[in-house]
């Protein structure tokens, strides 16, 4: 039997920061889940794809959004508005901004092990 766990974003594993945002990783129970924290202005085409280097995030994303609104645009066309409250499931093909003067907080449970990470 696998042992209880408690861990904290105050005390991440690890922290990435890049510009106008950062993302706060903690590995629990053979996971690692992510807190993306995006400043106003962010946006992954000018913040992330320079340190990524492709055409769109190719993370797939399973997230709960905690505060803040985040504009999604996948490369199809489909477009999304993600809210406090809002869980979205996004597949790799997709660029995003926050929308407005409050920072957005999302809570990833997947795909940000390689997410702002030099390659």
């Amino acid at each position: 039997m696998k042992k209880a766990e408690l861990k904290s974003f105050g005390n991440a594993d690890e922290v990435r920061e890049f510009p106008k945002g950062r993302l706060e990783l903690v590995k629990i129970g053979g996971a690692t889940v992510g807190r993306a924290i995006f400043e106003p202005g962010w946006r992954w085409a000018t913040s992330v794809q320079p340190i990524a280097k492709t055409k769109s995030c190719e993370a797939p994303h399973l997230q709960y959004h905690v505060s803040g609104v985040l504009k999604i645009l996948m490369d199809d066309g489909t477009e999304l508005e993600a809210k406090p409250g809002d869980v979205s499931n996004l597949p790799s093909g997709h660029d995003a901004w926050v929308v407005g003067n409050e920072p957005a907080v999302v809570v990833d449970f997947q795909g940000m092990i390689d997410y702002a990470k030099s390659r």
